[in-house]
């Protein structure tokens, strides 16, 4: 089996009292499109950081590619993209001699004509940066990030304050490097971006890894119930949907029923059983299995947005 692009061993990183860093280790493959999915705070830049060399840890080891970004920054630099949490360039630049220059600091540098063609800037390509739009800034970042051809791409929260249909544009690059067997490293605050787009997610929070996994896996391994909502053709006797076999909890909202169950098949069983002996109608019935959204607020006792 090759050897992990991407290898963190027990990470630490203080800032004065301020522990951003406790003990963070996991490892990323051959183009696997890897997140790290947390809350504003939770250590997924400083990790980043680290690992584009950055940042100097106090404890830990990370291997990037098989090279120490510390004391191998120039090798790094020509086997690593990135795009940061916010991208400034000059505002006289113009979008071709951004790239143009760029590519002249590598040694294995892509086309910069083709990157103007993929990331939809060709007709931009003589206008200045600052008459970009915040999702064509975005993508000129995203260009960058390629210029040098990488072996893996660190994206740090690339979608943060782009509206919707951005959004699904560079959803849609992303997949396409993942088809191109890129190694991405990705942070995201967005339960549907991880959902949508990892192979594999560790869920940060304080400087910890909480849980990694799939996100199937995280969701299968999780605790929580899952989410049964029944319409009925009139109400139930009082207490009687808590009492079937397998409810948590049992909810009315509106004309809707929500039943917590974790044996949702026993629970679907026993209601048809009662509804029958009842006589009541089922007019509706859905389930929702447990999110990552779930599964953060189970690991950690508060919503990912807090």
């Amino acid at each position: 089996m090759s050897e992990p692009v991407v290898k963190v061993e027990g990470l630490y990183k203080n800032y004065g009292a301020v522990e951003a860093l406790r003990g963070v280790s996991f490892q990323v493959d051959e183009g696997e499109l890897f997140g790290l999915l947390g809350p504003n705070g939770a250590g997924k830049t400083t990790t980043v950081e680290i690992l584009e060399g950055l940042r100097t840890p106090d404890r830990g080891a990370v291997r990037v590619c098989g090279l120490d970004p510390q004391r191998q920054p120039i090798e790094m630099k020509n086997i690593a993209g990135a795009s940061l949490q916010s991208t400034s360039l000059p505002d006289k630049m113009r979008v071709a001699e951004t790239l143009e220059m760029f590519a002249r600091f590598y040694r294995n540098p892509r086309n910069t004509d083709e990157l103007l063609r993929r990331f939809q800037l060709e007709e931009k390509r003589d206008g200045f940066y600052h008459q970009l739009s915040g999702g064509q800034k975005q993508r000129l970042a995203l260009a960058l990030a390629l210029v040098n051809n990488p072996r893996i791409i660190f994206l740090d929260e690339p979608t943060a304050g782009l509206d919707p249909q951005v959004r699904r544009e560079i959803y849609d690059t992303m997949e396409e490097l993942k088809k191109e067997k890129k190694t991405i490293l990705l942070t995201t605050h967005y339960i549907e971006e991880a959902e949508r787009l990892c192979d594999r997610v560790a869920i940060v929070d304080y400087g910890r890894v909480m849980a990694l996994g799939t996100p199937r896996e995280l969701k299968h391994r999780s605790a929580g119930t899952t989410r049964i909502e029944v319409r009925l053709s009139q109400p139930p006797v009082d207490g009687a949907l808590s009492r079937l076999e397998g409810v948590t909890e049992s909810l009315k909202q509106d004309d809707v029923y929500a039943l917590h169950s974790t044996a949702p098949t026993k629970t679907i069983v026993a209601l048809v059983k009662y509804l029958d002996t009842e006589g009541v109608e089922l007019q509706g019935l859905e389930m929702r299995s447990p999110s990552l959204e779930d599964v953060f607020l189970e690991l950690t006792g508060r919503r990912l947005r807090e």
